[in-house]
């Protein structure tokens, strides 16, 4: 089967490249994607120049839901509603998928899924509700990622969950801060961002501080940096600093730089930092359970949702890149008309 991929050949150029699919296992026809911040950093070549020379020409991005169009193995029936998990398992390994070294990811170790036609095998398909909301379920993905991270920390975490801080006012602060309300409902949400606008939509939590007007008072028993980038070492200094004893650091923010931390405080202190990236099927799995007992989420997810952008070119795909960049918050939503 003829397919065409659209790939970034270098940074803000797509070129299309004709592909062919097999017959064998799931074909996904692409309906709804959603636009990351790692598919920005190709698209404005803010990566090293090394890593673009390594891995452009690519499809970018891996947060997409998409339609069945056929399934060599009959476990999937055309029309089925899906969503894609980028996350793809090369062989075993004693540590989770999303972690080994063995895995490649789609949108960064080779083809995301900006085509036409997308070929998975059927462990990286997963079946959605036709009554979910299509453009929400476009990035849950991204609300797996902070599900995941979510299920280690109640894991690992051996002090009293009382109240949990969340630091980030951006997409992935929300999602994080509104998975743990659902999911520790008895706890305090305190939510620590930058901007007075971001926080206004965080109605859903108990405390609400702007970073640089924080009450002396104020603790924390446990801890949720999604910021990233170079703001993370302040992040990661505030934290440090209101958390309580033995309580657990949990880094969701990626920076391209190398981030100090105050070690001395983190020994005095007794802290566990835990690291966390991508996701895997049963942070999937977990997710759509998640929406399905508690449909009111989507009221919340959609909060998030600035530009909803329908593409039928390369033109309306650069368009839809450009107008997600100068978005200060929120998600951008491609529906995939190709």
């Amino acid at each position: 089967m003829i397919n065409i991929v659209y790939r970034l050949k270098s940074p803000k150029f797509f070129e299309e490249a004709i592909d062919e699919v097999d017959l064998d296992g799931v074909i996904v026809r692409p309906t709804h994607l959603s636009i990351c911040q790692a598919d920005q950093r190709y698209y404005q070549g803010s990566r090293p120049a090394e890593v673009l020379e390594e891995k452009l020409p690519m499809a970018l991005i891996h947060e997409a839901i998409g339609e069945v169009v056929f399934d060599s193995e009959g476990n999937f029936k055309a029309g089925d509603k899906v969503v894609m998990i980028p996350n793809t398992p090369l062989e075993s390994d004693v540590c989770r998928a999303n972690y080994s070294y063995h895995s490649k990811f789609r949108g960064s170790g080779f083809d995301g899924f900006t085509s036409d036609l997308i070929k998975l095998t059927s462990d990286r398909v997963l079946r959605i509700p036709d009554d979910f909301n299509l453009n929400v379920s476009a990035f849950i993905e991204l609300i797996s990622v902070a599900y995941q991270g979510i299920s280690k920390f109640g894991e690992i975490a051996i002090t009293p969950k009382d109240r949990l801080g969340v630091w980030g006012d951006g997409n992935l602060g929300f999602i994080t801060s509104l998975l743990l309300k659902e999911k520790f409902p008895d706890s305090e949400i305190v939510i620590f961002g930058k901007h007075q606008e971001n926080l206004n939509l965080f109605t859903f939590a108990d405390e609400i501080y702007q970073i640089h007007n924080v009450p002396n008072e104020v603790v924390v028993d446990h801890a949720f940096e999604c910021v990233g980038s170079s703001a993370s070492q302040s992040a990661i200094e505030q934290i440090i600093d209101l958390i309580n004893p033995q309580g657990t650091i949990n880094l969701f923010g990626v920076s391209e730089y190398p981030i100090p931390v105050n070690t001395r405080m983190v020994l005095e202190k007794g802290l566990t930092i835990q690291g966390n990236s991508r996701s895997e099927r049963e942070d999937f799995v977990g997710v759509v359970e998640t929406l399905k007992q508690n449909p009111v989420l989507f009221e919340y997810l959609e909060k998030l949702i600035t530009n909803i952008c329908e593409i039928k070119s390369i033109d309306d795909l650069k368009e839809a890149f450009d107008k997600d960049y100068i978005s200060k918050f929120g998600k951008t939503i491609l529906i995939w008309d190709k």
